[in-house]
């Protein structure tokens, strides 16, 4: 079963938190094209897309779209003041360059050491990896934001991706339904935890290392690295 809509806005929401005024941000589709709902009234944030436009505003009303201005997915957006135009070329020019702050991606899978796949499911047909290699690579920040478990209940944070991988040791942090995440010495790190979730709950999905933050081991007497029990 997938996430319904108040999960992933929730999931957008917390990813809308890392961006900050001056930032320029690529999105990738699904969950991330939701974060600018979240964005602060005022926060001046510049969006990119890898199809070549700089200075991405909200979804146009419906009969205002311009058939020729679109994100890298297709779908029609709006421009904000100071936006620019140019090829896809310098589009990746931008990306390999590092210049983008901070990338908000959504995943199917994530290692403990960072790997991201994101691109390929078995048996099924895709035109390409897209821009996504790139930008896990060339983004001073990548922020992984998905469900915790895939449709069939599976953890989708695990030790070694067994999906073909986008990008290796690429992902900063991972924001699911559940929880928090980031990614320290080869490990998972639970930072926060949403939508009334668990520690319990979290570790049981989670098919990896995870170890509990900060936050956590200030509350009292708990175990600082658990992992899932083997049956």
């Amino acid at each position: 079963m997938g996430l319904g809509i108040a999960e992933r806005e929730s999931i957008a929401k917390r990813a809308a938190s890392e961006i900050t005024s001056g930032m320029i941000v690529n999105l990738g589709i699904g969950i991330p094209s939701l974060v600018p709902n979240f964005l602060p009234a005022g926060m001046e944030v510049m969006l990119q897309a890898e199809n070549g436009v700089l200075g991405i505003g909200g979804s146009p009303e419906r009969g205002a779209e311009d058939e020729l201005l679109c994100n890298a997915a297709g779908y029609p957006v709006s421009t904000v003041k100071g936006a620019s135009y140019f090829d896809s070329g310098l589009s990746f020019a931008m990306i390999r360059k590092g210049l983008i702050d901070i990338t908000i991606l959504g995943a199917l899978q994530v290692s403990q050491t960072g790997d991201l796949a994101n691109w390929l499911v078995p048996g099924k047909k895709v035109p390409g990896m897209g821009g996504a290699m790139e930008l896990a690579q060339g983004a001073k920040k990548v922020v992984v934001v998905m469900s915790h478990t895939d449709q069939k209940g599976r953890p989708k944070l695990v030790e070694s991706c067994s999906l073909p991988l986008t990008a290796a040791r690429c992902a900063d942090l991972i924001i699911t339904e559940k929880a928090v995440i980031s990614i320290d010495d080869k490990a998972f790190v639970l930072e926060e935890l949403l939508n009334g979730s668990t520690i319990d709950d979290v570790i049981q999905t989670t098919d990896a290392e995870i170890r509990l933050g900060e936050c956590f081991l200030k509350r009292g007497p708990v175990h600082g690295s658990i992992r899932k029990e083997s049956h």
